[in-house]
């Protein structure tokens, strides 16, 4: 599968250890050296302000998308290839999946969660076949991992809709998985007799 822009959610705060720092950094490193252009919520603070600075100091493209009401909160990036301001947090989300060929999530907080679920749920709707990873630095995801599990053991969720979720635990994985995604084949609904 061809990338050439990838939407990245993450924290607009840094967590507190040092290694999702590092591996934002190096993401951001990543992306330049095959020439993929970032998509990302543009903002300077926290992993957002660090992937974006890592790409843009490598000498790579980055398009941030930011509602209106949070360019004061999240401090808009004042050196991004280009910064498009929308009016609400569904056009954001809605802006960064039409630009992008991919989406990665990083650690975040509840704003991260709740896009990389709306573009699991728009992918099991069949609204789009891009694939989606997570990028599970230092288990990071391993409780969320779980709970997904949880949801198909429980019959809410069918164990091939896990597979919309490409989880990879370094950033070599996490594209070799990307550019082999191959879109899982099934119905979204589930039945008495799946479960």
């Amino acid at each position: 599968m061809q990338i050439n822009r990838i939407t990245v959610f993450c924290g607009s705060s840094s967590g507190f250890e040092i290694i999702y720092e590092r591996h934002a950094q190096l993401l951001g490193e990543k992306l330049v050296a095959q020439k993929i252009e970032l998509i990302y919520g543009g903002a300077d603070v926290g992993l957002m302000g660090v992937l974006a600075t890592s790409v843009v100091n490598n000498g790579g493209k980055v398009i941030g998308v930011l509602p209106h009401f949070l360019k004061d909160k999240e401090i808009a990036h004042r050196r991004l290839t280009e910064l498009i301001y929308v009016d609400t947090m569904h056009q954001r989300k809605l802006m960064m999946n039409e630009l992008s060929d991919g989406i990665i999530a990083l650690p975040g907080g509840f704003g991260t969660l709740d896009e990389l679920f709306e573009m699991l749920t728009w992918a099991q709707l069949g609204l789009h076949q891009k694939p989606i990873a997570i990028l599970n630095i230092d288990g990071f995801f391993d409780d969320l991992l779980l709970f997904i599990d949880t949801m198909i053991r429980k019959g809410f969720l069918k164990q091939i809709n896990k597979e919309l979720l490409l989880v990879a635990n370094d950033i070599d994985t996490l594209f070799e998985k990307l550019c082999n995604y191959q879109v899982p084949k099934t119905d979204k609904w589930i039945k008495k007799g799946d479960v």
